[in-house]
Protein backbone atom coordinates (compact mmCIF):
# COMPACT_ATOMS: atom_id res chain seq x y z
CA UNK A 1 0.00 0.00 0.00
CA UNK A 2 2.63 2.36 0.97
CA UNK A 3 4.11 2.32 -2.49
CA UNK A 4 0.86 2.48 -3.97
CA UNK A 5 1.10 5.89 -2.25
CA UNK A 6 4.69 7.04 -3.24
CA UNK A 7 3.62 6.20 -6.95
CA UNK A 8 0.50 8.61 -6.35
CA UNK A 9 2.65 10.94 -5.30
CA UNK A 10 5.14 10.80 -8.20
CA UNK A 11 2.09 10.99 -10.49
CA UNK A 12 0.58 14.57 -8.99
CA UNK A 13 4.46 15.81 -8.45
CA UNK A 14 4.54 14.95 -12.39
CA UNK A 15 1.23 16.62 -13.32
CA UNK A 16 1.77 19.97 -11.46
CA UNK A 17 5.72 20.36 -12.62
CA UNK A 18 6.48 21.71 -16.19
CA UNK A 19 9.90 21.76 -17.44
CA UNK A 20 12.22 24.35 -16.14
CA UNK A 21 11.29 27.78 -17.53
CA UNK A 22 13.65 30.04 -19.58
CA UNK A 23 14.41 33.47 -19.26
CA UNK A 24 11.12 35.93 -18.79
CA UNK A 25 12.79 37.33 -22.28
CA UNK A 26 12.06 35.70 -25.57
CA UNK A 27 14.63 33.31 -26.40
CA UNK A 28 16.47 32.96 -29.82
CA UNK A 29 15.54 29.39 -31.11
CA UNK A 30 18.68 26.94 -30.62
CA UNK A 31 19.51 28.65 -27.28
CA UNK A 32 16.68 26.72 -25.14
CA UNK A 33 16.03 23.10 -24.45
CA UNK A 34 13.09 23.41 -26.72
CA UNK A 35 13.42 25.06 -29.51
CA UNK A 36 10.14 26.32 -31.66
CA UNK A 37 10.49 23.83 -34.48
CA UNK A 38 7.70 24.41 -36.67
CA UNK A 39 6.11 26.93 -34.42
CA UNK A 40 5.79 30.49 -36.52
CA UNK A 41 6.89 33.66 -34.75
CA UNK A 42 4.28 35.61 -32.74
CA UNK A 43 2.18 31.78 -32.35
CA UNK A 44 1.47 29.88 -29.48
CA UNK A 45 2.03 25.92 -30.49
CA UNK A 46 1.34 23.03 -28.98
CA UNK A 47 2.25 19.45 -30.04
CA UNK A 48 0.35 15.86 -29.18
CA UNK A 49 4.38 14.25 -29.12
CA UNK A 50 7.21 15.18 -26.95
CA UNK A 51 10.29 16.70 -28.39
CA UNK A 52 13.80 16.03 -27.13
CA UNK A 53 15.56 18.42 -25.62
CA UNK A 54 17.84 20.50 -28.40
CA UNK A 55 15.63 18.99 -31.47
CA UNK A 56 13.01 21.19 -32.59
CA UNK A 57 9.75 19.70 -33.33
CA UNK A 58 8.73 18.88 -36.88
CA UNK A 59 5.33 16.71 -36.35
CA UNK A 60 2.02 18.57 -36.94
CA UNK A 61 1.29 20.62 -34.12
CA UNK A 62 -2.02 20.05 -32.43
CA UNK A 63 -2.72 23.70 -32.11
CA UNK A 64 -1.29 26.75 -33.57
CA UNK A 65 -2.71 29.89 -32.18
CA UNK A 66 -2.17 33.97 -32.55
CA UNK A 67 -4.78 34.96 -30.41
CA UNK A 68 -7.07 33.60 -27.64
CA UNK A 69 -8.61 30.09 -28.04
CA UNK A 70 -10.42 27.58 -26.87
CA UNK A 71 -11.24 23.95 -27.72
CA UNK A 72 -9.70 20.74 -26.59
CA UNK A 73 -6.41 19.28 -28.14
CA UNK A 74 -3.78 16.67 -27.25
CA UNK A 75 -0.35 18.57 -25.66
CA UNK A 76 2.65 16.89 -24.54
CA UNK A 77 5.08 19.97 -25.87
CA UNK A 78 4.32 23.78 -26.43
CA UNK A 79 6.13 26.68 -27.42
CA UNK A 80 5.23 30.28 -26.95
CA UNK A 81 6.75 31.97 -29.64
CA UNK A 82 5.41 35.78 -28.93
CA UNK A 83 6.80 38.39 -26.68
CA UNK A 84 3.92 38.15 -24.20
CA UNK A 85 3.09 35.35 -21.56
CA UNK A 86 0.27 33.21 -21.83
CA UNK A 87 -1.86 31.87 -19.98
CA UNK A 88 -2.86 28.27 -20.68
CA UNK A 89 -5.63 26.42 -19.24
CA UNK A 90 -4.94 22.29 -19.41
CA UNK A 91 -6.82 19.22 -18.55
CA UNK A 92 -5.49 15.75 -17.10
CA UNK A 93 -7.54 12.69 -16.91
CA UNK A 94 -6.70 10.13 -14.18
CA UNK A 95 -6.67 6.29 -14.80
CA UNK A 96 -10.61 6.20 -13.00
CA UNK A 97 -11.81 8.91 -15.22
CA UNK A 98 -11.51 12.15 -13.22
CA UNK A 99 -9.61 14.97 -14.42
CA UNK A 100 -7.66 17.41 -12.92
CA UNK A 101 -8.04 21.14 -14.60
CA UNK A 102 -5.03 23.48 -14.07
CA UNK A 103 -3.33 27.27 -15.51
CA UNK A 104 -0.16 27.30 -16.05
CA UNK A 105 1.45 30.66 -17.36
CA UNK A 106 3.67 30.25 -20.23
CA UNK A 107 6.83 33.04 -20.79
CA UNK A 108 8.27 33.40 -23.96
CA UNK A 109 9.92 29.85 -24.98
CA UNK A 110 9.34 25.95 -25.11
CA UNK A 111 8.51 23.49 -22.17
CA UNK A 112 7.20 19.85 -21.88
CA UNK A 113 3.89 18.49 -19.61
CA UNK A 114 5.37 15.32 -17.89
CA UNK A 115 1.64 13.79 -18.53
CA UNK A 116 -0.49 14.03 -21.60
CA UNK A 117 -2.79 16.47 -21.34
CA UNK A 118 -5.38 18.01 -22.90
CA UNK A 119 -4.91 21.94 -23.55
CA UNK A 120 -8.29 23.87 -23.32
CA UNK A 121 -7.74 27.55 -22.72
CA UNK A 122 -5.01 30.40 -23.88
CA UNK A 123 -5.69 33.69 -23.38
CA UNK A 124 -2.68 36.38 -22.69
CA UNK A 125 -1.23 36.87 -19.45
CA UNK A 126 -1.30 40.49 -18.37
CA UNK A 127 1.88 41.21 -16.51
CA UNK A 128 4.68 38.99 -15.64
CA UNK A 129 3.88 35.20 -14.56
Amino acid sequence: MRLKSIALAVSVAGLLATAPAASAAAAEPGDEAWPPGNCPKGAFCVWPNWAEPATPPTETPSLVTYGEWSGSVPGLTYYNYTSRNVEMEHVYTWPDGKKTTQKTCSIPGGRIFYLPMAVTKVNWHPGSC
